[in-house]
């Protein structure tokens, strides 16, 4: 399984900014779903963006469209959350996914059952103060 490694976390002011960086341990092929996914305090595991490595096509949780962006250094094999315009609600812990993508779709979906197959590691403590 690909072993992945979240870091960037930190603590900030609402109305602030942080770049998750998260290093998977191989190169992946096209087919394969990359993703972020946040746990907060009391709250499940949600998904928040997503690429999918064969057309680069994004998709992003309603909850933070227009704030966050997803993106992927191919030389360096590094996929990245640039998160702007940070509020309270973002708190939470921050998971990198990878898993082979399934179903017909373009683009990979955050609540296709499919992610629940990444390894997932320990991810980054995002806090948001007020």
């Amino acid at each position: 399984q690909v072993q992945l490694v979240e870091s960037g976390g930190g603590s900030v002011q609402a109305g602030g900014s942080l770049r998750l960086s998260c290093a998977p341990s191989r190169y992946l092929p096209s087919d394969y779903c990359l993703g972020w996914f946040r746990q907060g305090p009391g709250k499940e595991r949600e998904g928040v963006a997503s690429f999918y490595l064969s057309n680069r096509r994004t998709a992003y949780a309603d909850s933070v469209k227009g704030r966050f962006a997803i993106s992927r250094d191919n030389a360096k094999n590094t996929l990245y959350l640039q998160m702007n315009s940070l509020n309270p609600e973002d708190t939470g812990i921050y998971y990198c996914a990878a898993v082979r993508k399934i179903g017909p779709s373009t683009l990979c979906i955050l609540d296709s059952p499919m992610w629940s197959s990444t390894n997932w590691g320990q991810g980054t403590q995002v806090t948001v103060s007020s």
